[in-house]
């Protein structure tokens, strides 16, 4: 079965990360367009938090392909660094970056802690299973809700261990959408060779204004620009 053989291939294994990883890409801009809406009230922001829940089984489907695709992201990155260790088991003596960039090495450790943070960031807004409030009770924004969106990430992000812990993920958001992206058109070959090649320029507008965005929030709401 052909699509046996490109998973069981160090090729194939990267055409499935470069895949899943523009379409997480893809998700994470969708995601960051709709959280801004926090810039413009409570009702807007809630709306459109009610319209995705009406979509009803839509998104379901959506989610269901996100988590495809993240396990998938994660299981070949996993793969491929086994790989790259099998083929050189002793590592260098001295290792000095020559050409590569801080966002190509920090994707491994950078991928871990985004990983950690999605696992949060879901028990913290989808569920709210755990839901670190502000430090002081606000009686308009008490707790966790499924209908007030716009209320809990007041209340959230009006702590200051949360939203830290926010803004240092968006910093390793932004380094691994760098890297990530424009390697993921470049192992798809849907780039011409380059000394200045626009997919890494447009990969680093992507990857700075994502940053700005989901940072732009948290930090607004701790300084009270959002309330």
């Amino acid at each position: 079965m052909w699509a046996l053989t490109l998973y069981r291939s160090t090729i194939g294994k990267k055409v499935i990360m470069a895949v899943t990883g523009l379409m997480l890409v893809g998700f994470v801009i969708a995601h960051m367009a709709g959280n801004l809406q926090m810039f413009v009230g409570p009702a807007k922001m809630n709306g459109y938090a009610a319209f995705l829940q009406g979509l009803g089984e839509l998104l379901w489907v959506a989610r269901i392909g996100l988590i495809v695709a993240t396990v998938l992201h994660v299981l070949m990155a996993w793969q491929l660094t086994q790989i790259k260790r099998q083929a050189r088991p002793v590592g260098y003596e001295q290792r000095t970056p020559q050409v590569s960039t801080l966002a190509s090495r920090s994707m491994r450790w950078g991928g871990v802690l985004l990983l950690v943070f999605i696992v949060f960031h879901i028990l913290h807004f989808t569920t709210g299973t755990v839901f670190p409030a502000a430090s002081q009770p606000d009686a308009q924004y008490p707790g966790f809700s499924h209908i007030n969106v716009y209320g809990n990430v007041i209340s959230a992000f009006r702590n200051p261990l949360v939203t830290g812990f926010y803004v240092v993920a968006m910093l390793f958001l932004m380094l691994h959408l760098f890297h990530g992206a424009w390697a993921s058109v470049r192992t798809l070959g849907l780039s011409k060779p380059s000394r200045h090649p626009l997919h890494r320029r447009i990969s680093t507008v992507i990857a700075i204004v994502v940053w700005l965005g989901f940072t732009a929030i948290p930090v607004a709401v701790l300084l009270g620009a959002i309330r």
